[in-house]
């Protein structure tokens, strides 16, 4: 390894334990956001197949 690889390998092992801290200081607000992404996510899972049955229903 190099020295960039090193350094490289050093700040993502403590990005992951800053961003591990911050999601258990902050869980409440984390599982908010969590639920409100499912949402998006089947609201756009549900228009896409929408869109999907008008184009077949086209044919």
């Amino acid at each position: 390894m190099d020295k960039m690889g090193i350094i490289a390998l050093v700040i993502g092992l403590v990005l992951c334990v800053a961003g591990g801290y911050a999601i258990w200081a902050f869980l409440p607000e984390v599982i908010v956001a969590v639920k409100g992404l499912v949402g998006i996510i089947v609201v756009l899972a549900g228009l896409m197949l929408v869109i999907f049955g008008v184009l077949i229903m086209n044919d």
